[in-house]
């Protein structure tokens, strides 16, 4: 301690006492990606790099949120995304998708441009993303306290901004006009394109829909706002609203407001919140206290549907996949196979499922006995959409055995005197406490298996030829 209070006053000696300072506060510079920003603004020209050590991104003034590149759990790779920091799971609340998520390896740079604003580059230097639709000279980037990231110009006019780009979360003073959307994910990991789609149509109704992926091709809403104004065109609802208040609306042409989810708001100044549409297709408010010690997450304010269950698509999957079934579980779905079936990704609980045995008119003369298949029953439970025959007046009984002796039937539906006989897919599954039905689920007993069919024998031609 004396020999550095001695080269101190060495120091004095030999600079003027402000070219000291200046020395001493090198000492104690970061990098520039973690820099203080204090009035949240970026100049044209800084850059972040996709690095493992969580400095490389921008703050809002208050630091409650950071764009940047976050680091993916369990995985070396980066997202180009926008979070909440001061919270410890740092839920993200945008990302820069385009056709695919802007997932990159580390090493990867993100640039503020004048001609392009934010352009992302792989570590090749080849653009994988840039803010689209730029019309004018950007002289900065603002991250607000919003949690809005705006490109702006000498006169601070927004040439681009997070809020009228949103992903799959919309955030206090944010709205979503017609033809405007949010995406989910593909799951709480994969942050590619789910099959989920919250749309403000045309004509003013805001709707959940799924998504027949690849395409944008949208089945039935299994949510709407009912606010078409098909009785009156002034009613029309002309913007999805989440106010700085917590309110969430959508607001007619006459000034009228359409409450989504519930009436009651959560405060803002206490509370952070947000509203996603989630990777199992519920969209929901939720709140997280600022001020916290201990072990605190997310918690749902409101959510619609009520019961995403119970919906139904025409054509493609639902909340589940094909011959999977589900149940409501604290509002929220869960997906599973039926007896005898198992998921043909087992990555994806929420995916299709496939039977554990081959089943088919042709399949059944194979085997080498009739006894070949047994029944279990679900109560509860029904595919609503896959049947191919109705038989009234029926019985469990008979409507059982109707299916066990019927090649195509996979399952049959046993509910007020009717009996409905379903093949594969199935689709729309659920368990719903209300219908009381019984399903009656073909599964193939055991281990027994089809006789593998014999490879042609080239002697058996040859001989044929000869014989012609």
């Amino acid at each position: 301690m004396v020999a550095q209070l001695h080269l101190l006053q060495q120091m004095k000696m030999a600079f003027p006492v402000s070219r000291l300072l200046l020395f001493l506060s090198s000492l104690y510079l970061v990098p520039i990606s973690v820099f203080a920003q204090t009035d949240g603004k970026v100049a044209v020209g800084a850059s972040l790099s996709a690095t493992a050590d969580n400095s490389s991104s921008w703050l809002s003034p208050s630091g409650d949120f950071a764009f940047g590149f976050r680091q993916l759990e369990n995985n070396d790779l980066f997202l180009l995304s926008l979070w909440y920091a001061k919270i410890p799971d740092r839920t993200i609340v945008w990302y820069a998708n385009g056709d695919s998520p802007a997932v990159v390896a580390e090493g990867s740079l993100l640039n503020l441009t004048a001609d392009s604003g934010l352009v992302l580059t792989n570590p090749r230097g080849v653009q994988l993303w840039k803010s689209e639709s730029i019309s004018g000279v950007v002289a900065f980037g603002v991250l607000n306290d919003t949690g809005n990231f705006v490109l702006e110009d000498d006169n601070s006019e927004s040439l681009w901004e997070t809020f009228n780009n949103p992903t799959h979360t919309i955030l206090p003073g944010q709205d979503i006009g017609k033809g405007g959307k949010l995406w989910s994910q593909q799951s709480e990991t994969n942050f590619s394109k789910g099959r989920f789609q919250l749309r403000m149509q045309d004509d003013g109704n805001l709707v959940l829909v799924t998504i027949n992926l690849p395409t944008e091709f949208a089945n039935r809403p299994y949510y709407a706002s009912d606010t078409t104004g098909e009785s009156n065109s002034s009613t029309a609802g002309t913007k999805l609203e989440f106010n700085s208040s917590g309110y969430m609306y959508v607001l007619g042409e006459n000034g009228e407001k359409s409450t989504i989810g519930k009436a009651e708001t959560v405060s803002t100044r206490s509370f952070y919140l947000r509203a996603t549409l989630d990777f199992d297709g519920v969209f929901a408010q939720y709140s997280h206290p600022k001020n916290f010690t201990g072990n605190v997450s997310w918690s749902v304010v409101w959510s619609v549907p009520d019961n995403i269950c119970t919906m139904e698509v025409d054509s493609g999957l639902g909340v589940c996949g094909y011959n999977s079934i589900c149940t409501l579980q604290d509002q929220r779905p869960t997906c599973k196979c039926p007896p005898g079936y198992s998921l043909l990704d087992p990555n994806d609980p929420y995916g299709n499922c496939k039977p554990d045995f081959i089943q088919g008119c042709e399949e059944d003369k194979l085997s080498p006995t009739n006894d070949i298949y047994e029944v279990q029953m679900l109560t509860n439970t029904d595919w609503p959409l896959s049947d191919f025959m109705q038989l009234y007046p029926s019985t469990p009984q008979s409507c059982n055995q109707s299916c066990f002796e019927d090649c195509l039937c996979a399952v049959a539906i046993y509910r007020i005197e009717t009996c409905w006989k379903k093949r594969l897919p199935l689709s729309n599954g659920r368990v719903d406490s209300g219908r009381n039905s019984q399903a009656f689920i073909k599964v193939r007993k055991g281990n027994l298996t089809l006789p593998v069919p014999q490879p042609p024998n080239p002697d058996d031609k040859k001989r044929k030829n000869q014989t012609t």
